[in-house]
């Protein structure tokens, strides 16, 4: 490996860099700093946990270094797929950049937009963002692009996956022309490499390894369970934690409900673990990989919102609680460990449901995991009580009161058979009249009366109306002629 001071870094960066405790350059950044350095366009192409981030932050941090930038007009623009991918390249930049007048801003959804604000009416030299909070701030009059000089996107095939690349493409309309463009991903599907073709000029295409490998100090594992129950995986997920000397570890989920099944199962059974998915509060995402990062919380429990570009590099261990959708998925959730040359192991539950998948994970790896069975566990005994069942007992009740209405609805729905005014019993004699009796009588009489045959209509001499509550002023309303039906 080369040292940092051969790329042709400057003495404020590379003081900047031998304070993290680096002194060798990984290969993508051997290669991608010296071209960025001399402003031309990369397309970076390398295995996770390579160093990319500091490939592009270092160039940028020197390029950006002379110069001032102007209220709402940024020079450089990085953008992440995710809020914690971004926080980690804002991180990045805050140690690379130290030493020199450059600021930035962090701009994420979840949090408050006025800070954001703020600091770009004082100018910021880069804004590190997530697609859809920048053309938010856009549209809303906050910021210009018109002094972009430096374009970096980050994880370009995670940007594909998640649907950003119509945004991509109006961020990239709204920049200058006449700007640098680097694109660093894992993978580089043919839909990323059209959307290149499109923003690049004459790039350097820099690939370290082949797409969609896996690195080799990472020990893969496999256990195939016999059945599919979800208490059989759990069951077995416990036990490759408790055998394995794990200092800390990431279980991968590919369901944001599975997530928070899986972490309440391992909390319940004594383990230190906590969720973190799409869903939850930015704030305690955030929280969570602190502790995460610092030790205070042994297991993360993620979805594949944590498996692009996070850098924690001291995880021990990934499990694969699900075996991934996609493929290039699988590599970069064992990407988490065995990074910057540590050594790292993964793996993975496989159940019969599982096949097809695992098929298109072995095909893309070109590799056999170890097998690892867990023949102590009679997991066909094991079985989880249907939630289905759990729901219907929950809403038993509901479903009995539900079915009383439904059927007190049918009652007063069905047809009143026609009875005689006969046939209505009459009150008992020693009953006392109420005030509201004649009115009782009036209506019993006029439903009566409305299911009866029809008949000639036979108008009858008004009566006077007589009645304390008017007094002598009765309305003239009242003293209408009144129609009764024989």
């Amino acid at each position: 490996m080369t040292e940092f001071s051969k790329l042709g870094l400057s003495p404020t960066t590379l003081q900047a860099v031998a304070d993290t405790g680096y002194t060798t350059a990984t290969p993508i950044q051997e290669q991608a700093i010296p071209v960025a350095l001399a402003g031309r366009d990369v397309l970076g192409i390398a295995q996770t946990g390579t160093g990319k981030t500091a490939a592009f932050t270092l160039p940028m941090v020197d390029r950006l270094a002379s110069g001032r930038a102007r209220a709402r007009m940024p020079r450089a623009v990085v953008l992440a797929p995710t809020r914690e991918l971004a926080d980690q390249v804002a991180e990045s930049f805050a140690k690379y950049a130290k030493g020199t007048r450059l600021n930035w801003v962090l701009l994420i959804g979840g949090v408050s937009m006025g800070d954001q604000v703020a600091a770009l009416n004082k100018g910021v030299d880069v804004l590190i963002a997530t697609p859809g909070r920048l053309l938010d701030l856009f549209d809303r009059g906050k910021m210009l692009l018109t002094g972009v000089e430096m374009m970096v996107v980050d994880e370009a095939d995670r940007m594909l996956d998640m649907g950003f690349i119509p945004d991509i493409e109006r961020i990239f309309k709204l920049t200058p022309p006449r700007r640098q463009t680097l694109f660093f991903s894992a993978t580089m599907p043919p839909e990323i490499t059209r959307l290149t073709q499109q923003f690049l000029k004459d790039p350097t295409r820099i690939e370290v390894a082949r797409p969609a490998t896996t690195a080799d100090t990472i020990t893969q594992h496999i256990t195939r369970l016999p059945t599919s129950d979800p208490k059989a995986k759990r069951t077995a997920l416990r036990a490759l934690v408790e055998r394995g000397e794990v200092q800390n570890g990431i279980v991968f989920c590919n369901r944001k409900s599975e997530v928070d099944i899986v972490a309440k199962s391992l909390q319940v059974h004594g383990f230190n673990a906590a969720p973190i998915h799409g869903d939850l509060d930015q704030s305690l995402r955030m929280k969570t990989l602190s502790d995460f990062r610092s030790g205070e919380l042994k297991l993360l429990v993620a979805s594949d919102v944590a498996a692009r570009g996070l850098d924690i590099p001291a995880v021990s261990h990934v499990f694969n609680y699900d075996v991934p959708h996609h493929a290039d998925d699988y590599v970069h959730r064992i990407g988490r460990t065995g990074r910057a040359g540590r050594l790292g192991e993964a793996f993975m539950i496989v159940t019969p449901a599982d096949d097809k998948s695992l098929d298109k994970v072995l095909k893309l790896i070109k590799k056999e995991p170890v097998e690892l069975p867990l023949d102590d566990i009679d997991f066909a005994s094991i079985k989880d009580r249907p939630r289905d069942d759990s729901r219907s007992s929950r809403g038993r009740g509901r479903g009995e009161r539900s079915e009383r209405s439904r059927s007190r609805k049918s009652l007063e729905a069905a047809p009143v058979e026609a009875v005689e005014v006969s046939e209505i019993p009459a009150a008992p004699e020693t009953s006392t009249p109420q005030a509201d009796e004649a009115p009782r009588r009036s209506r019993s009489r006029k439903k009566s009366e409305d299911r009866a045959p029809a008949a000639q209509t036979v108008s009858k001499p008004a009566e006077t109306v007589r009645g304390s509550a008017f007094g002598d002023d009765v309305p003239a309303f009242l003293r209408r002629p009144v129609v009764f039906a024989d």
